[in-house]
Order: structure tokens, then C-alpha cells, then sequence
């Protein structure tokens, strides 16, 4: 990977993030009416906030490096195409996963989700640099990663591993940090437990680099505003702070016997699943069902979401309707 950013270097065509001095006379920003628009990192939408907050959320992760995003989506999207080797993705990875692989120059094989054996047989049979894209916690049904049987099969085939933490960070982990201190990369959106929005590549600098130079959802979209980077930097501040909230939320999983604060109850049928959330909402349940072709025929579900504002009773009360 590094390759492209050598001949670019030797060629003196890499780019960089620039701040200029304040009290130029604005010719170059995109904020026609004067409301306060800006531009691209790249151009006119970098700034000291924003490379402060990349530096916070890294120290915070314990990675050298970051690169911020307007959201999850656009960080898995612009991290996966700029991959150059083999990438080995678990079957149950999100769609901007799947959308980065399709961008990508990579050749790319699913393995069976969580399946460790066919993991290492894939491994096995890659003859180029291997990249390994898995999430902590599914979106989808709640299931939890092997992350240290993975770790240990990329180390010993000399993969990368590459990990979305969008729904285990701020609710796993000391201080929410999420299940994962260790890897190539690790994407954080701040959509979820973090109540704010935009995402964060974590890895190297090199990867920062990387990003900054050809993930084209980075190049070429406008800077998130202020008001997001303070409401990021304000949810950074606050959520170290929320282990009585994490604590009750593991308390109302014992309850539900779910192994994550995602549930899935499994309603094959797309009717079948709807008629099943209608019925729950006629009794004040918010739940709602996941239809194919989001999740594939014959699998759909209803996903249930744990937060630390429900009550144990109403928990109990949600598993005898269900069941």
C-alpha cells in the first residue's frame, strides 16, 4: 500500500492538510451567502479544532493517529477502497464495507461469520498482503467477535486487521473505549452510543496519510461544521464518565440473555416479521423488524435495542410478550 504514497512523495504531488493564517479575504470557500460553509480538508475546511479532536480521539483509543469523516458510512467507504492486496471480510459485514471492497483494487473473499476455521483457511491460501475487516459487535443481531482468536490468526499469518467499533464504543470497554486497543485500523462513528455524528479512522500515520491522499469520501466532501466537532469533543467528555450506565445496560442483557445490548429475534418472512413489531408496538413497544433484502430472505428479525434509560421491568415485561 505504501508504494502509491512513495511515487506520489517522488513526484511531489502529495497532498497534505493546511491551516492558513486568519483575516484573508475569502476567495477560495464554498460559503456563497456567508453562512459559514467551508470546503474540503483539503482546501478550505481544515482546521485546528478539527486536527486537536483526530489527535484527542486517537491518545483516547491508544492509536498514534486519526482522520475524521462525516459519518461510519463514509469512513469504511474511503478506508477499504484504498486497500491494495487481498481482503478477507466476515460474511455479516456492513454494507459500506462491502461497498469499499467493491471501490477497492483488492481482491476480496467472505468468510462464514465468526467462523475461525474458514477464517484461517482463507488465510492460508492469500499470497498477497492480506487485510482482515471484521466489526466488534454486529449491527445487525448483537454478535461478538472472537477479537483475540482473529488477532492471533492475523499475527500469525501476517494479516491486517481492520475493525468497526460503531456499536461497542462508548458501551464496552474502560471508559466505553470499545473491545479493540490493538490494529492496523479501527473506525469509530460517533452516531450511536455517542449521540453526535461523523466517524474517525484510527491507525498510523502512514495510514493517515494514505487516507488523506486517495479515500475519495475524504478528498472531496466538505469539512464537518464546528458544531459537530463540539459535539463530538463534548461526547468524548462525557461518555468516560458513564460506567453506572454501562454497568445497568450489562444488567438488562443478563435479563434479555443476550450476549451484547443488540438482540435479534429471528421471525423468518417478511409479514411475518412486520405483523410480529405491530403487535408490539399495540403494546408501547418500539421495535422494529429487519426485512429482506436488508437482511437475507428467510433471516429476517426483530432487532432489539438495549439503552441505559430502560427499566429491568420493562425488559421483563418485552420477554414475556415475546415469548
Amino acid at each position: 500500500m505504501m508504494n502509491r504514497l512513495q511515487q506520489r512523495g517522488r513526484l511531489g504531488n502529495l497532498r497534505s492538510l493546511k491551516i492558513l493564517p486568519k483575516g484573508l479575504i475569502d476567495f477560495s470557500s464554498n460559503d456563497y451567502l456567508g453562512l459559514g460553509s467551508t470546503g474540503s480538508r483539503l482546501l478550505t475546511g481544515n482546521s485546528v479544532v478539527a486536527e486537536e479532536l483526530e489527535s484527542h480521539i486517537a491518545a483516547f483509543h491508544g492509536f498514534e493517529s486519526g482522520l475524521l469523516f462525516n459519518c461510519g458510512y463514509m469512513a469504511n467507504l474511503g478506508l477499504i477502497s484504498i486497500l491494495e492486496g487481498t481482503i478477507l471480510f466476515d460474511a455479516a459485514v456492513h454494507a459500506s464495507t462491502r461497498d469499499g471492497i467493491r471501490l477497492s483494487s483488492s481482491r476480496a473473499f467472505a468468510f462464514r461469520h465468526n467462523d475461525l476455521e474458514h477464517l484461517e483457511s482463507r488465510l492460508r491460501k492469500s499470497q498477497q498482503e492480506t487485510f482482515i475487516c471484521i466489526e466488534s459487535i454486529y449491527s445487525t443481531d448483537g454478535s461478538v467477535a472472537p477479537l483475540q482468536e482473529i488477532k492471533e490468526l492475523a499475527d500469525r499469518y501476517g494479516a491486517h486487521l481492520i475493525v468497526d467499533e460503531a456499536h461497542a464504543v462508548g458501551v464496552w470497554g474502560p471508559q466505553g473505549r470499545g473491545l479493540v486497543d490493538v490494529a492496523f485500523a479501527k473506525v469509530v462513528t460517533f452516531g450511536k452510543a455517542l449521540g453526535a455524528h461523523g466517524a474517525i479512522v484510527l491507525g498510523s500515520k502512514q495510514l493517515r496519510e494514505l487516507l488523506i491522499n486517495f479515500a475519495t469520501p475524504f478528498i472531496y466532501t466538505t469539512a464537518l461544521p464546528f458544531y459537530s466537532l463540539a459535539a463530538i469533543k463534548s461526547s468524548y467528555d462525557l461518555f468516560p464518565q458513564f460506567e453506572n450506565e454501562r454497568a445497568h445496560i450489562q444488567q438488562l442483557m443478563q435479563i434479555l440473555r443476550s450476549s451484547s445490548h443488540i438482540h435479534a429475534v429471528k421471525i423468518p418472512g417478511n409479514e411475518q416479521a412486520k405483523q410480529a413489531a405491530g403487535r408490539l408496538v399495540d403494546r408501547g413497544f418500539d421495535v422494529r423488524p429487519l426485512l429482506s433484502p436488508t437482511v437475507q430472505r428467510g433471516h429476517e428479525l426483530l432487532r432489539i435495542s438495549l439503552h441505559a434509560f430502560n427499566t429491568p421491568e420493562q425488559v421483563r415485561t418485552l420477554c414475556k410478550e415475546l415469548w
